[in-house]
């Protein structure tokens, strides 16, 4: 039976490189469909304990909680803003963590980032794998890509840097899902 993968950049640009490293990563499982989202179909207004109060959760909160629980695994590649998550990712977080504090509800998964620079959203990774637990989620593996640019090929959507491409594989290989 073919596992389920929810997958997404954590970033809602149009052109997200995370959500192309994400839609890579998650091709290279075998014996797995993926659901590829886009965060900005799950567009809300900016989480407040008074809105949360006056208004209740979102009803695309609960969506985007849902598409999880029906996940069995998950690849998230996080888009570095200031060191740290996108506003788009956080807030979806946060609206979905007051439905449930466990929001990944104990779904293994596999941590990415990438960025334009050297350090390849490094720092926002570094905060992902030591969050996701408290959330709920079960830290399977992580990989950063440096230089997007430089060693993605966006024409055919694959890491063009063979060292860094076998490196994610390997990581992709040690995981049973």
């Amino acid at each position: 039976m073919k596992k389920k993968i929810l997958a997404f950049g954590a970033s809602n640009s149009s052109t997200s490189i995370n959500k192309q490293l994400a839609k890579y990563a998650s091709s290279q499982f075998k014996n797995a469909t993926v659901d590829l989202v886009d965060l900005n179909d799950y567009e809300m207004p900016i989480y407040s304990i008074d809105r949360e109060k006056k208004d209740g959760f979102p009803e695309l909160a609960h969506d985007f909680y849902k598409k999880i629980g029906d996940a069995d695994f998950l690849v998230i590649s996080f888009a570095e803003n200031n060191g740290n998550f996108s506003t788009a990712f956080k807030n979806i977080l946060d609206w979905t963590s007051r439905i449930n504090s466990k929001t990944f509800q104990e779904k293994p998964m596999l941590l990415l980032a990438t960025s334009p620079g050297a350090r390849g959203g490094s720092s926002v990774l570094d905060i992902a794998v030591k969050r996701m637990p408290f959330q709920g989620g079960i830290v399977k593996g992580s990989f950063s890509l440096p230089s997007f640019n430089e060693n993605f090929d966006k024409e055919k959507g694959v890491i063009s840097n063979g060292e860094l491409r076998d490196q994610l594989l390997k990581i992709i290989d040690s995981i049973e899902i």
